[in-house]
């Protein structure tokens, strides 16, 4: 059966959560690929908020097997955490594995994400500084550790020491720091691994078995399109490749296997962190959105940046991720804020039209977002179980921003809960 996946297509946090669970619930197999503790959902399920980091959401549903995949960064204490966290709410951990290919984030790694972004100063990247980047930086290097190595205590104390000192030269020699304790966090991590052991098996074997037998498979995604390695806002971005085709190396399975791909996206536009963000509001209208919508961070609590609906933006990822289908989420938000606008495209300061993302931050500096306006509605939508039943006005808004992203809409959000996700 050919496999669904969910990504975000603007800057994360596009409610990705609340559709991942609904088709978790109809899925026997939950992926997750990329990203790692840096990254979060919040899910509504049976009445109740969890505010997953690591874990896939398909770990609700005790019938589901719940992977992560080998593009992941695992933090071995924060992914501890998070079981123990659910295991206390009754959630079972016995069809959940991890890969032995994915990277342990270590201690060092968060130390030296904080301290490079300190030492960027006002030209600072914003990232969470949980180390994902350095510990990406190292699997790029072919210096990382695995999984593998973690649950291996002496394999983990052949490798870890002599990576942790030269760590520690940068932190003391380049930065001015005081080093970490090595062989302590070595024996602290060890420690970890023997927690984990249980846990670990190949997840390209398990999907791809798991294919074979016609078996429902969901790959997650975390982040957003916009902050893609390579198609996002770089360097504005994260380390890994949250569009559709990190998937596949994020999980060791073939493009083949994946039948439909379902974009999440806001009925307006947020992002956290520094970069450009060419609809951003700055008055009253996009405070009234960030209140309603509770934009702030589901892990750092940062609230977020509001801006209007962005059309070129959509248009990138519906290339970029060869979409098939769209997620609007959010849309009961904007009832009361007047009238609503839809970027359409950007003009630059020679008075180019861009109907396209352009691929750099300087031509992106000089663009402008061209605006198409629409009456806004006032009623509450919350209530609203099928799409028949929205206001006109909404149903017209929708259209149109199915004509400027080039994509069906599938599903529109009134609210968090499953059953405010109207699917049309």
């Amino acid at each position: 059966m050919p496999a669904k996946v969910v990504v975000g297509v603007q800057w994360g946090d596009e409610g990705k959560g609340k559709i991942i669970d609904i088709l978790a619930s109809r899925a026997d197999v939950v992926v997750r690929a990329q990203g790692g503790n840096n990254a979060g959902h919040t899910v509504e399920s049976n009445g109740q908020v969890y505010k997953l980091r690591l874990i896939p959401s398909g770990i609700l549903y005790p019938e589901t097997l719940c992977l992560i995949g080998c593009g992941v960064v695992v933090n071995p204490p924060s992914i501890l955490e998070e079981m123990d966290e659910l295991a206390k709410r009754g959630i079972q951990f016995d069809k959940f594995y991890i890969d032995p290919r994915a990277h342990v984030v270590m201690p060092w790694h968060i130390e030296l994400d904080g301290l490079s972004e300190k030492f960027r100063g006002n030209n600072d990247i914003g990232t969470t500084r949980r180390g994902i980047g350095p510990c990406y930086m190292d699997k790029s290097e072919r210096s990382g550790l695995r999984m593998y190595d973690l649950v291996h205590p002496e394999v983990f104390r052949a490798k870890a020491k002599p990576l942790g000192e030269l760590k520690n030269r940068f932190i003391s020699e380049i930065y001015g720091e005081k080093p970490l304790d090595v062989d302590a966090i070595i024996e602290e991590y060890i420690e970890y691994g023997k927690r984990l052991a249980p846990y670990i098996a190949d997840v390209s074997v398990l999907v791809y078995e798991a294919n074979k037998q016609g078996k429902e498979i969901l790959f997650e995604g975390a982040q957003g399109t916009l902050l893609d390695l390579d198609m996002g806002t770089y360097p504005f971005v994260t380390s890994s490749n949250p569009i559709s085709g990190g998937v596949c190396t994020g999980t060791g399975v073939g493009p083949t296997m994946i039948g439909e791909v379902i974009g999440a996206a806001k009925a307006y536009t947020t992002r956290v962190g520094k970069g450009p963000f060419p609809t951003e509001l700055f008055d009253a209208v996009g405070d009234t959105i960030r209140e309603r919508g509770n934009e702030f961070g589901t892990n750092t609590g940062r609230p977020r940046r509001i801006g209007w609906f962005d059309g070129v933006i959509l248009r990138h990822a519906v290339r970029a991720n060869g979409l098939t289908g769209l997620a609007v989420n959010k849309l009961d938000t904007l009832s009361g804020v007047g009238s609503l606008k839809v970027c359409v495209a950007y003009q630059k300061k020679d008075g180019t039209v861009l109907k396209n993302y352009p691929a750099s931050l300087e031509e992106l500096a000089e663009c402008e977002p061209v605006y198409e306006e629409f009456p806004g509605f006032d009623e509450d939508i919350t209530g609203c179980r099928s799409f028949d039943e929205l206001p006109q006005v909404c149903k017209d808004y929708i259209a149109k921003l199915e004509e400027v992203c080039e994509c069906p809409i599938k599903m529109v959000g009134v609210g968090p809960a499953r059953d405010q996700n109207l699917e049309r």
